[in-house]
């Protein structure tokens, strides 16, 4: 981790956490001190926690998986949404559907019903329906198109979970947990580490830190899509080679003629006498 980006960490404010009074005492080992009532997150720790969660979602995401990202707080939800757009990934940036996991496939059937109103809309069909019933349509286009237009890219369930806040995620964090699938959270001094299978300690109120810490972790994805993009590209590379027809060899130059082959034979006369 370079040392610009501690810099950064720094001043984004990652490293303050909430007052002392509201605390999870599972944090002590990620807290550095207490300053005017307010603990001080160790920024080695944020380190280690970022290095680690950037060393999984490279793995992942070379792996061709899905990576969900979830954040519905009104510090971290246009983050979410810009960071998990930037890397291709599925996003939860408004509201948390109960069983957006465990009922995965009713999910997929509301999908479903979203495109069936967006042809309706961009469709001539729609001035045949009655003005109350259009604008019924166009207030469920809107509530569905809020609610799910993140988990469109979401045709399977992902790999890991990546959380601002597992205490403002519980449900997300508590799905994640039945179907075993790993979760990584920027958690703040009264969250409990033990929910999270790679924990970021670190401010989940700030903007500028969550900002920071979540586009840290998109890079990770970005660069771990681009290394299997590359290791495809190579592997195809051979093959189309061998594809190609050679050119036929050339046959080999007859031999040239000795000086005895060269000369007439001798006549039987001629040489008797």
């Amino acid at each position: 981790m370079s040392e610009s980006l501690v810099k950064q960490l720094v001043n984004a404010g990652v490293h303050f956490g909430h007052r002392a009074s509201l605390w999870n005492p599972k944090m002590a080992p990620y807290i550095y001190a207490r300053k005017n009532q307010i603990h001080i997150i160790d920024i080695r720790e944020t380190v280690r926690g970022l290095l680690r969660a950037q060393k999984y979602l490279n793995q992942v995401a070379s792996g061709g998986s899905l990576i969900l990202f979830v954040g519905t707080k009104r510090q971290a939800a246009a983050a979410v949404e810009r960071e998990g757009l930037r890397c291709g990934m599925p996003f939860v940036a408004e509201r948390w559907l109960g069983g957006a996991l465990t009922n995965f496939r009713t999910i997929r059937s509301r999908l479903g019903r979203l495109e069936e109103l967006e042809e309706l809309r961009s469709s001539d069909k729609l001035a045949e329906y009655s003005k109350k019933m259009q604008s019924a349509l166009a207030r469920e286009y809107r509530k569905m198109y809020r609610n799910l237009n993140g988990l469109r890219s979401m045709n399977r369930l992902p790999e890991c979970l990546v959380v601002v806040d597992p205490r403002k995620e519980k449900n997300a964090i508590h799905e994640a947990r039945r179907l075993g699938l790993t979760t990584i959270a920027l958690i703040d001094t009264d969250c409990d580490p033990d929910l999270v299978d790679l924990p970021i300690p670190g401010n989940d109120d700030g903007i500028r830190s969550i900002e920071l810490v979540l586009q840290v972790l998109s890079d990770a994805v970005i660069a771990g899509k681009a290394s299997s993009a590359l290791e495809a590209k190579q592997d195809a590379g051979p093959e189309s080679v061998d594809a190609t027809p050679s050119a036929p060899p050339a046959p080999p130059a007859p031999p040239a003629p000795s000086a005895a082959s060269e000369a007439p034979p001798a006549v039987d006369g001629e040489a008797n006498q």
